[in-house]
């Protein structure tokens, strides 16, 4: 396997590993903030707009987490720094 294939390949794995762990862990995330949240409503009625206003700001950090992992994939894949130096390292030989 010659260079261009090796990161190739390891681009394409990388980028699916950190779409898979970018999507997963702050889904559930946001799961147990949605539920420690209704929790709080079902204790705290009174309280409910302080609740929902600092539950969604905290469900927009945390998916936020989830667009960095995607954004860091796709420049994995489409704008790899490694490609121009193993092509410039191709063509030199």
């Amino acid at each position: 396997m010659d260079n261009i294939t090796t990161i190739a390949v390891a681009s394409i794995i990388t980028a699916g590993f950190t779409t898979s762990v970018g999507c997963m862990m702050p889904a559930i995330g946001e799961g147990k903030s949605v539920a420690s949240a209704l929790a709080s409503l079902a204790q705290q009625p009174d309280a409910s707009a302080t609740i929902t206003r600092t539950l969604f700001v905290g469900l927009a950090m945390i998916e936020s987490t989830a667009i960095y992992c995607f954004v860091v994939s796709m420049i994995i894949i489409f704008a790899n720094p490694f490609w121009n130096h193993i092509i410039a390292e191709t063509v030199a030989k």
